[in-house]
């Protein structure tokens, strides 16, 4: 990978959001649901089961990943969103930089590795 392209992951993955969002999604292999994304991204910002989760704060963490995470990943090209379907996918581009991703989340003492829906 070059020096260009590393520095487009580090870029993406300034936010821990993003950082969580695709830390799921490397390890789901698969689509995810916006809904089930918003839940994982209040599990390991507030390190509290998603039972206790607001629904407004569920909520601004799904209209915050929905406005503003994703579309950049998916410019980025780390992701595939279907915004009808509010179905989130991993390209190919993502399994080509998986690497750099891991070490990005495990450097993160915030979040705890692997991250599950």
């Amino acid at each position: 990978m070059d020096c260009t392209a590393v520095g487009s992951v580090l870029d993406l993955c300034q936010n821990k959001r993003r950082r969580i969002v695709l830390g799921a999604l490397t390890e789901e292999q698969r689509s995810v649901a916006l809904n089930d994304l918003s839940k994982v991204v209040f599990k390991y910002t507030h390190h509290t089961p998603v039972t206790k989760a607001s629904a407004d704060v569920l909520r601004e963490i799904r209209v915050s990943l929905y406005h503003a995470h994703l579309p950049k990943l998916a410019t980025g090209g780390l992701i595939n969103y279907d915004t009808e379907a509010k179905l989130v996918e991993p390209t190919e581009r993502l399994a080509q930089v998986q690497g750099t991703v891991s070490t990005i989340l495990r450097a993160d003492s915030s979040l705890e590795a692997p991250i599950e829906l």
